[in-house]
């Protein structure tokens, strides 16, 4: 992480007014706790989670880096009911590499999803975002990542700076182990400002409002044998999921 700024943290207080500015923010793992109502052992009980996920087969640049799992919700208020599996499917004007495809990734295990604390932040950022924008029924996509250095180098966002076609997406950090890089730039979308960070803080999160701003994460590369990092991304949608509206 040498030479990349530290996260801009913002305090729980202060998360809707940070908002409501500049379209994203960042929280520390305190602040993720106190919305999923959980402590930091919660939050490390989930990580075993991410060493089991599958190989992304969809990449289209030809890459061994990526693997994941992936899981719906809808949430309405204070209620969290998992969504049938679906593919994953977003449009080429989001996501030029990968959109237009269904892509059928594997579930998130059950071992998973029985744990408090995984709905416990769906739950806590929806109801955030609720106070943000005044819509209780979100549309929920769950994605595991693990970016590894199997090929020398993995692409956290192989399709470059870009949008998700959603109201607002979260990337928590679950772990990094022995990589460089990574780095989290946020522009954005109607405008010049953007601002460079790495998140290192496990369970630490960035909260970005989709329309108002690109992101994109810069590719990682090893220290050892073996280097990954791992995310989960929640995205928020109200309507529908994408692909159904």
């Amino acid at each position: 992480m040498s030479g990349s700024p530290p996260p801009p943290l913002t305090p729980a207080t202060e998360v809707i007014g940070r908002m409501r500015l500049q379209g994203y923010a960042v929280l520390d793992r305190d602040a993720v706790c106190g919305l999923a109502s959980c402590d930091a052992a919660q939050l490390a009980a989930l990580a075993p989670g991410w060493d089991d996920l599958a190989l992304d087969t969809y990449l289209r640049d030809g890459g061994r880096y990526r693997r994941r799992r992936h899981a719906c919700f809808v949430q309405d208020a204070d209620a969290l009911v998992q969504a049938p599996h679906r593919a994953h499917w977003q449009s080429q004007d989001y996501n030029a590499l990968h959109g237009g495809m269904h892509r059928w990734f594997e579930p998130v295990a059950d071992a998973t999803l029985a744990q408090p604390t995984w709905a416990g932040l769906i739950r806590g950022f929806g109801k955030l975002l609720t106070q943000l924008r005044g819509q209780s029924r979100w549309y929920v996509e769950a994605h595991q990542f693990r970016i590894d250095t199997t090929d020398g180098i993995g692409r956290p966002t192989p399709e470059g700076a870009h949008r998700d076609g959603v109201d607002f997406v979260v990337v928590v950090l679950v772990d990094r182990v022995d990589v460089k890089g990574g780095e989290t730039r946020v522009f954005e979308a109607d405008g010049t400002q953007g601002q460079r960070f790495t998140l290192g803080q496990p369970w630490s999160a960035l909260l970005l409002d989709d329309a108002r701003v690109i992101h994109e994460s810069t590719p990682i590369q090893p220290l050892a044998e073996a280097g990954h990092r791992d995310t989960l991304v929640l995205t928020y949608r109200a309507g529908a999921f994408q692909g159904e509206d």
